[in-house]
């Protein structure tokens, strides 16, 4: 409700001297009136104004004023109505008190008595609204108290998630180490080396994992420096190919036209494309309709931006899956996902300016396409996830 309204009464009496006074008398207060001669008027002027509070006679020619107290109280049942009411109609009077009329004074008007009727029903008024922003304070507190929850529940079954699979791994790490080991105390230099191989595999996943959650807790400050994009796309290469090899994953690059450099955090975005390259790999490891797979890594110069595409023939996303892919703690991978990858991947390139979407169908692979400025621009308030039309 504005000011003007707030202040607002509707006078309704057939007799204009009555409201001609109580006008003078309510302005005096600092109200603002309106004024109506029969019912019928009154409802028309409630409905264009609405007042808070309304004072009207009982006995009106054209219908009367309890008829015009039910229909307000139908209309809006916070609005506070005052009846006017003689000597000769205490009975209609009290009847208005059981249609919840505020309160009633009698003619001759007096002012001491119109003062104390308004006071209450501005008392009544005030309270209303002090309960209702209580109650909305409330909704607020449960509703974060819910959140909370929700939220630190879903934070215990993640650590428990990351703790399973950090145990995981330093089971894989012990293996590789019992290798290396076994086969320098048997002079097995072929089983030393598949041992030092798996432990460095292993290590290198303990150290995903590790920045991820790091990258999780605090959003850094990007550290931009000139990179040569042949150079970034080698590296990339280089860190996924170890992940790759020995799964029947053939990895296809296409790397044309990346002469030119871009100004970015290289290490901050090759942590965010290994963890797109790596949800392909998981794709492709998880569909055995074939016996081999295939993961196209794209990188195009584009005008002002680098455009990398990553397609896997894996075993793809449905709609739901793909509008949560980007949400934090959402895996497909059950116990052994984290939910952290993408969602990084897809903060740190908003921070970079650019976007990254994604096209998928069940059984027809993914294509992500992430976009990058070669040059600094303005960060990105959100990070602009959204599908792919294939």
């Amino acid at each position: 409700m504005n000011d003007i309204n707030d202040k607002t009464i509707l006078i309704v009496d057939d007799e204009p001297d009555i409201r001609e006074v109580l006008a003078i008398s309510l302005q005096d207060m600092g109200y603002r009136t309106v004024e109506a001669e029969n019912a019928a008027m009154a409802f028309d002027r409630f409905q264009e104004e609405h007042p808070p509070i309304v004072i009207t006679d009982i006995k009106m020619p054209g219908g009367d004023g309890i008829g015009l107290l039910r229909k307000i109280k139908h209309e809006n049942t916070e609005t506070e109505v005052i009846m006017i009411t003689g000597h000769g109609d205490m009975n209609l009077a009290i009847r208005s008190l059981k249609y919840e009329a505020t309160d009633f004074i009698t003619k001759p008007i007096n002012v001491d008595a119109l003062e104390i009727a308004l006071r209450r029903a501005r008392e009544k008024i005030a309270m209303r609204r002090k309960l209702q922003d209580y109650t909305r304070s409330l909704e607020q507190l449960l509703k974060e108290k819910t959140e909370l929850q929700d939220h630190l529940a879903s934070l215990g079954l993640r650590i428990g998630s990351v703790s399973h699979g950090m145990k995981g791994l330093l089971t894989s790490l012990d293996g590789g180490l019992y290798l290396v080991s076994s086969g320098l105390n048997k002079k097995d230099y072929q089983r030393a080396e598949e041992g030092c191989q798996a432990a460095q595999e292993t290590v290198q996943r303990i150290r995903k994992m590790v920045l991820d959650i790091l990258y999780y807790a605090k959003e850094r400050e990007l550290k931009r420096a000139p990179v040569r994009i042949s150079d970034f796309a080698e590296d990339l290469v280089r860190v996924i190919q170890p992940r790759i090899d020995g799964c029947g994953i053939r990895l296809v690059c296409d790397f044309d036209k990346t002469e030119g450099t871009m100004q970015v955090d290289a290490d901050y975005l090759q942590a965010a494309l290994v963890n797109i390259l790596e949800n392909a790999v998981d794709a492709c490891l998880k569909d055995h309709r074939m016996p081999t797979h295939q993961i196209d890594l794209n990188i195009t110069d584009s005008d002002d931006e680098i455009v990398f595409s990553i397609a896997d023939d894996g075993i793809g996303m449905d709609k739901d899956s793909c509008d949560r892919v980007f949400s934090l703690f959402y895996s497909t991978k059950g116990r052994r996902g984290t939910g952290l990858g993408l969602f990084i991947a897809n903060r740190v390139i908003g921070q970079h300016g650019g976007t990254i979407k994604v096209a998928s169908k069940p059984g027809e692979g993914s294509v992500f396409r992430v976009r990058i400025p070669k040059h600094h621009l303005e960060r990105n308030p959100e990070p602009a996830a959204q599908p792919l039309k294939k």
